[in-house]
């Protein structure tokens, strides 16, 4: 598509009368709190020395995080960007004022605003309006102070837990992933505010988990498991922005080539919004993969990949590349489709317009509002793995809180949460919100009880010195409730989070070992991880040394510990699940559920990679039962499936079942997965209720990469099945597909629409 050529005349008149200096300052953006602080991958030694006056004369494409980067107070900082957008339209010489982009995955990383769970948390969940009610509140807080752009959400499919940023990806499942994600494009977009799909393509699968590092996979994964997400985002959700992937696949930086973000994004599914960069990802092309001799090389390759906005600074883009320009070695037309691409978003979001709002005299971005979907979404994405009949507790009149993570704060939230992205660098500064602890959260649970707390350790190290203590506050209450895990942070700092890649799985520290310790004390005890990623618990699970039950928390946010104290009174039913195989060993790794037969244990190895826990897995208070699977025995190869399943609760108790389909394609052209989610929805249910789930499958939902590198659909028997995980078949059937190879559309349906249909509730008749 020509962008100049589909552009209004109002853009296209600017292009004609703008200077290239004016255009190239379009295509760039300044960060103007930018300190010494590491809050992006070497952001010390790549920080701009430009004076913000000096790179604002001819105009800016974007501010960034101008809330987001030191803890500023709202209003005040929004009066300061009021008159900051006023100065730039009239002293521009074009009136274009900047965009404003904020980083918002767990909340709008500002102070004071609310943070909530953490993607691998929306994953466990799988409540796809979860997530959109989470989304638009987020937009409706950044709309108001200004903001035009959020950097999220990152819809990087997990492909390795040793890699620090798992916990801000959603699921190992790229429908999962491709859903959930979609989901929170539309709340954010509904709220005024445009989403920014992160990070296209291939960052999650470096070889060995490790940040930044090679990618070696074939097309066949690429297209069938990496793009599925972002697809969906931009085909059903609309998506305005995206981001590049800092990843080299096959040796060919993602930021060099216009493979990816013209020829597939642009091309072939027709995206027509604009390419931001990852934060200093030009100039990486110089400075890491040294595939450009310098910045003004760094910058055309950029330019000529599809890269339309260079952050968080001008650097290849500014006077490197305006010089490359004027000797004839870049072409100015690139520059224009760029530029056509940015002016036609800020003509979208009423930049362009003159506006007469003034900045808001207060603003509360922790609301009851906020705070009631953070409830809901940590209450929803607590996963229990396992329980001998301790949980839910009774009365205990003595409750120990022991582990690093029981009286923390840090521990409930993300890496790019703002309390532990930024406000690491700011430890006097209050957070700004209400975020009680566990320890916290159980006393307001439990008013009757003694609550006390003993850290026995720390989240890192080896200092035993605190084990004594944590056994000793063990054997004398009623219940220990032993809280360990991760602590995110960034490139070094934490034990998981952006550049946070490990080489074990094991729990960090010694935190096994005074679990274990604990547990002999005779005393009940509940382990509650509050993690960034799944770890290897087999220990944990069975055996002498086994807690009596395991709960499973990704960072769920400011309300995530009062939602695990009412999860372990009873108060609210777990009904989380795996969104991510549990781990055998940082050796098994990297694992998939979505493997071949061969890329499981089999009889050709010795080797186990077989997951402790299986994708899918969760246990609750009360137990499901699903029977009467039903798919017609033929269907055409390219139609819909209909397929429905009766689920009833057979417990004593309410809860919520995440009701799973998964297919097996039993012969196929290639190799294909022993087994693939097809669906989910969330059923609520009470003691004895009974209901059909009915799903409408799309074609595209047994769709793969053939052997011509088509996406295609292909007669023959489909197996399918549903359960409570992928490797749980509770009841089974089997579909034919029939007739002539499907080949898949862009019009074709992606997501499978679930109906629940509940029947009226029959009366007992009274005897006479």
């Amino acid at each position: 598509m020509d962008a100049v050529a589909h552009a209004s005349a109002r853009v296209r008149a600017l292009i004609e009368a703008m200077t290239l200096e004016q255009k190239l300052a379009q295509l760039g953006s300044f960060w103007v709190d930018q300190g010494d602080e590491v809050v992006a991958p070497m952001s010390g030694e790549l920080a701009s020395s430009a004076r913000y006056e000096d790179a604002t004369a001819h105009g800016i494409g974007h501010l960034t995080r101008v809330y987001g980067t030191r803890p500023v107070d709202p209003v005040e900082r929004a009066r300061w960007l009021w008159a900051e957008q006023r100065r730039l339209r009239e002293r521009s010489g074009h009136g274009i004022p900047a965009l404003v982009h904020e980083e918002c995955l767990t909340g709008l990383a500002a102070w004071k605003a609310a943070t909530f769970p953490t993607p691998l948390a929306w994953g466990a969940s799988f409540d796809p309006d979860a997530v959109e009610d989470m989304a638009g509140l987020i937009g409706a807080s950044m709309r108001e102070l200004g903001i035009h752009q959020g950097l999220a959400p990152v819809l990087d499919v997990i492909r390795d837990p040793r890699w620090g940023r798992v916990d801000e990806c959603i699921a190992e499942d790229p429908y999962v992933v491709g859903t959930l994600g979609t989901a929170y494009v539309r709340g954010l977009q509904a709220a005024g505010v445009d989403a920014t799909l992160k990070h296209f393509v291939g960052y999650s699968a470096s070889r060995a988990g490790r940040n930044h590092a090679p990618v070696s996979i074939g097309r066949r994964e690429l297209e069938d498991v990496l793009l599925p997400p972002f697809e969906m985002a931009v085909l059903d959700g609309g998506v305005r922005s995206v981001m590049n992937s800092y990843a080299e696949i096959d040796g060919v930086p993602v930021a060099g080539t216009p493979e990816y973000l013209e020829g597939i994004l642009r091309e072939r599914w027709g995206f027509d919004g604009v390419v931001v960069s990852d934060y200093f990802a030009v100039g990486f092309l110089q400075t890491m993969h040294a595939v450009a001799e310098d910045a003004a090389s760094a910058g055309a390759l950029a330019l000529e990949a599809g890269i339309d906005v260079e952050l968080p600074g001008t650097d290849a883009f500014g006077t490197p590349l305006r010089d490359r320009i004027l000797s004839g070695l870049a072409d100015e037309r690139l520059v224009d489709r760029a530029l056509a691409r940015v002016l036609a978003q800020k003509e979208r979001l009423g930049l362009l317009d003159a506006t007469s709002n003034e900045p808001p005299v207060s603003v509360d971005l922790d609301s009851p509002a906020h705070r009631a979907v953070a409830r809901r979404l940590a209450e929803e994405s607590v996963i229990l793995l396992s329980n001998d009949g301790t949980l839910p507790l009774g009365s205990p009149m003595r409750i120990a809180v022991i582990g690093p993570n029981g009286d923390s704060t840090d521990a409930l939230m993300g890496c790019y949460s703002f309390a532990n992205h930024v406000l690491a660098h700011h430890p006097a500064v209050p957070l700004g919100f209400a975020l009680p602890t566990v320890r916290e959260a159980l006393a307001a649970e439990f008013p009757g009880a003694t609550v006390i707390a003993v850290t026995g350790c720390d989240v890192e190290g080896d200092d035993r010195s605190g084990i004594p203590d944590a056994i000793a506050a063990a054997a004398a209450a009623d219940v220990a409730i032993v809280v360990v895990g991760d602590r995110a942070g960034l490139f070094g700092r934490g034990t998981v989070g952006e550049g946070n890649d490990v080489e074990s799985l094991e729990l960090p520290g010694v935190q096994r070992e005074m679990v274990e310790q604990v547990v002999a004390s005779g005393t009940p005890v509940v382990m509650v991880c509050l993690t960034g990623r799944p770890y290897s618990l087999e220990w944990a699970l069975s055996g002498i040394n086994a807690p009596a039950a395991l709960l499973q928390s990704f960072f769920p946010g400011e309300e995530g510990a009062p939602a695990i104290a009412r999860i372990l009174s009873g108060g609210v039913a777990p009904s989380g699940r795996l969104p991510v195989s549990m781990p055998r060993s940082a050796g098994s790794q990297p694992y998939s559920y979505l493997h071949p037969a061969l890329g499981g244990p089999s009889e050709v190895t010795s080797a186990d990679n077989s997951p402790v826990l299986p994708f899918g897995f969760g246990l609750g208070y009360t137990t499901f039962s699903h029977e009467q699977l039903t798919a017609p025995s033929r269907v055409a190869a390219g139609a819909h499936l209909p397929v429905s399943v009766r689920v009833r609760n057979t417990g004593a108790r309410a809860g919520t079942d995440v009701v799973q389909l998964y297919a097996h394609d039993v012969v196929g052209s290639v190799t294909r997965p022993v087994a693939q989610l097809v669906a989910y929805q969330r059923v609520a249910l009470e003691p004895g209720e009974e209901v059909t789930v009915a799903f409408d499958v799309p074609a595209a939902r047994l769709a793969f990469t053939g052997r011509d590198g088509s996406r295609i659909v292909e007669p023959g028997e489909v197996r399918l099945w549903v359960g409570g995980s992928c490797a749980d078949r509770e009841v089974e059937a089997s579909v034919s597909l029939t007739g002539s190879v499907h080949r898949l559309r862009l019009d074709d349906a992606r997501v499978v629409r679930a109906t629940i249909v509940r029947e009226a509730p029959v009366r007992a008749l009274q005897s006479t």
